[in-house]
């Protein structure tokens, strides 16, 4: 218990240690924070009227985001399999990174669901023990399950690592190795679960498409990777940590094989639609071209396919994927791609026009804006936390409270 207390204190202590630019940086997302729980509490005072949800669009940009940050966390897998089933040293060596990510993008995956509930205090029906999951009949209760366990998982690796660490200590092989390997499937789980919640509305055609599951797991491995590589030469600038430019190269590489699987996917499925070309096509022509004069959604699919087209010609080619510059530029592109195509790229139009045909265009509102934003602040107040506790410990300059 010493132990533990010590551990406790003394990451708390790193946490709350920094120069200007750090608490410049954690002072903005806290404003961010601040801006958008006055939002949520108009909300909560008001209902969910303050949001441009109706009946016709009743998931939109809280969802869209849920959707997208499932598949951020997923993405920590691309870092666990080079690093602890192919024992990859360059990689393994920053691997906790992406559980770190895993943690912060669960979290805000959660905050984004809970901010979507009109009735967030029944919450507690989720509970196990105490509410009812529904379980097996129910896939949102398989989503909170899966969800919860990837969560759980991804902390009692993380506090292991840095406790062990901490206390000056070899991490224990025989506990952790078996949680990271079952991490693999636990990732591709949350994922699974996820699409399969869209599979299972049969009233929706638009995601009534058994690759589903496929194509998010391939766009999961592209933006959740993406914001790593952006993230670890921020840290190579900010800090002392040593990143590899080889473990850079060889998650880009990775990065290439699964735009190309997303990017083949996504052709098969509209090859399906608009050569059988039924009635279903509708929700497709909706979303690439518009219909009946509404085509709000049609600037931002178009923009979606060729930021992931232009990403993938950048990352294949080996020069242009060694090149920071481009590097970069295609990092970003394949996040705004990834980011349109699992956000309003798949809900708006899933439910446009309704099961009654009515079309209603779904646009979110300045308080949607601002509780997201603030959810996003969030995750990254909990990351860059994380992430000052993490490096000196893993850099052995912070043990047992001694530096």
């Amino acid at each position: 218990m010493r132990e533990v207390l010590q551990f406790v204190s003394g990451s708390t202590r790193l946490a709350f240690r920094g120069g200007k630019i750090y608490f410049a940086w954690m002072g903005f997302l806290s404003l961010l924070v601040l801006w958008g729980a006055t939002a949520y509490i108009d909300q909560i005072r008001d209902g969910l009227i303050t949001t441009n949800m109706r009946d016709q669009v009743s998931w939109a940009f809280y969802i869209g985001n849920f959707t997208f940050l499932v598949g951020v966390a997923a993405a920590a897998v691309l870092l666990v399999i080079p690093a602890y089933v192919y024992n990859w040293k360059p990689i393994k060596e920053i691997a906790i990174f992406g559980e770190l990510l895993a943690v912060s993008a669960i979290i805000m995956c959660m905050l984004f669901v809970t901010v979507d509930i009109g009735r967030p205090e029944r919450v507690w029906h989720l509970l196990p023990f105490v509410g009812s999951l529904n379980v097996p009949s129910s896939l949102l209760g398989w989503d909170v399950l899966v969800l919860n366990l990837y969560l759980v998982l991804n902390i009692v690796i993380v506090a292991h690592f840095l406790y062990t660490g901490f206390h000056g200590r070899p991490y224990n092989r025989q506990f952790v190795v078996p949680l990271l390997l079952f991490s693999i499937p636990a990732a591709i789980a949350i994922h699974t679960v996820t699409a399969f919640v869209y599979n299972g509305m049969a009233a929706r055609p638009f995601w009534n498409a058994s690759i589903l599951a496929p194509r998010f797991l391939a766009s999961a491995f592209c933006s959740g990777p993406a914001i790593l590589l952006i993230l670890f030469q921020i840290l190579r600038r900010v800090s002392t940590i040593h990143i590899k430019d080889e473990a850079i190269q060889k998650i880009a590489e990775l990065m290439a094989y699964a735009m190309f699987l997303n990017l083949f996917l996504f052709g098969a499925e509209i090859f399906k639609e608009y050569y059988s070309s039924t009635h279903h096509l509708v929700h497709t022509q909706y979303l690439y071209s518009g219909i009946h004069g509404h085509d709000a959604l049609v600037p931002y699919a178009w923009a979606a396919l060729v930021c992931s087209v232009i990403a993938f010609l950048l990352f294949l080619v080996p020069a242009t994927r060694r090149n920071f510059v481009t590097l970069n530029l295609g990092c970003l592109l394949i996040y705004v791609g990834v980011y349109i195509e699992k956000g309003m790229a798949l809900v708006i139009p899933g439910m446009t026009p309704d099961t009654l045909g009515e079309i209603y265009e779904y646009t979110p509102t300045l308080s949607e804006v601002r509780i997201g934003a603030a959810i996003f602040a969030i995750g990254f107040l909990v990351f860059t936390a994380l992430c000052k506790i993490a490096i000196p410990i893993i850099q052995g300059t912070h043990v047992n409270g001694e530096e």
